[in-house]
């Protein structure tokens, strides 16, 4: 099945280079005659033609009696072509030029329709992509662009449907906030995704998200131990989605697993021999490489260009480091192998 999408997509790409090539409209056409045969190419879906005639209207005649509908056709046409940059480009010049024209409402909701099927190219016709994983940037153009037809036209005949869309677009960016903040989950980053969860809840209410973001800020709370917001968000998840997946017989089932980044010489041995030792509290990798580096480049330092109390300067960091108390390790830790320190 899928070497035939392949072969298909394929079949129509060379259609589309082969039939690229510019067609040369007539330079003896009248107006009339021009616009008459751009309708007929718009009723016979050869969009391609009607581009051209449309803008060999607008330049030929640019005063004239077709000059603004060929203008607000034209929108309609690379839209209808594929070409959703172009329709945009068009429309805004449209709104820019005639912001008091009777249909400037059809412009802004052409505009809103490229956006919206701006992510929408050849693949995902043909292939299972989820539209919630991608980059919402064309969606959020789009849902703009429709929230500008819907407030400044309310009345318009476009209106009703622009605002199906924008709550199918609602749900689309909600659903992709979740996406990430499933990711910062995975990669253990649990503030971030703390603070994606709480952005889904606060930004996008009476969507199906709203749920799963309430999930996301109590496994994340609950892993950065911070239990009164952990359990104040699971509250209202119970209360408001009872039937979430995350919450199985009235517990909540944390969607991530904590990874055990142990080498699995550790894990056999109870952490009796470490590959790595444990960090100290407030540090990471990166700052003891740092460090490291720092050490290395200092005694690379030639003798000659030391200071001259160098020697006395160890020495009493030294006698310093020797006069700090050094706890010893209690019997329950020697008992116990050290697991309980």
């Amino acid at each position: 099945m899928q070497v035939k999408h392949l072969l298909l997509i394929a079949i129509l790409a060379l259609t589309a280079a082969c039939s690229s090539t510019k067609e040369q409209v007539d330079e003896n056409l009248s107006e009339a005659e021009l616009y008459r045969q751009a309708q007929a190419d718009l009723d016979n879906k050869s969009y391609t033609s009607a581009v051209n005639k449309l803008k060999a209207l607008e330049s030929r005649y640019p005063f004239g009696r077709y000059a603004e509908q060929a203008q607000l056709e034209l929108i309609y046409a690379y839209y209808k072509n594929g070409e959703p940059e172009a329709a945009r480009a068009a429309a805004e010049r449209f709104i820019r030029l005639h912001p008091q024209h009777p249909d400037v409402d059809y412009a802004y909701y052409l505009k809103g329709l490229a956006s919206f099927d701006q992510d929408r190219g050849l693949l995902s016709r043909f292939l299972p992509l989820d539209m919630t994983k991608r980059d919402p940037g064309a969606a959020r153009d789009s849902f703009n662009e429709f929230a500008q037809l819907t407030s400044r036209f309310p009345n318009s005949r476009y209106a009703p449907d622009a605002k199906q869309r924008m709550i199918y677009l609602r749900n689309l960016l909600a659903a992709y906030e979740v996406h990430v903040g499933n990711y910062y989950l995975k990669r253990q980053a649990y503030v971030a995704a703390a603070n994606r969860g709480r952005y889904v809840v606060e930004n996008f209410q009476e969507t199906p998200a709203v749920g799963d973001g309430l999930a996301i800020m109590v496994e994340a709370y609950q892993r950065l131990h911070l239990d009164d917001l952990a359990a104040t968000s699971l509250e209202t998840l119970k209360l408001n989605y009872p039937d979430h997946p995350s919450i199985k017989d009235g517990e909540f089932k944390p969607r991530e697993t904590e990874e055990d980044h142990r080498s699995w010489l550790s894990r056999m041995t109870l952490g009796l021999i470490e590959s790595d030792a444990p960090l100290p509290p407030g540090e990471t990798r990166a700052s003891q490489d740092v460090l490291k580096q720092f050490q290395d480049a200092q005694d690379a330092i030639p003798e000659e260009l030391l200071p001259e109390n160098q020697d006395a300067n160890e020495e009493n960091e030294e006698d310093a480091e020797a006069s700090i108390p050094r706890r010893g390790r209690s019997w329950w830790s020697y008992l116990t192998f050290g697991l309980f320190d």
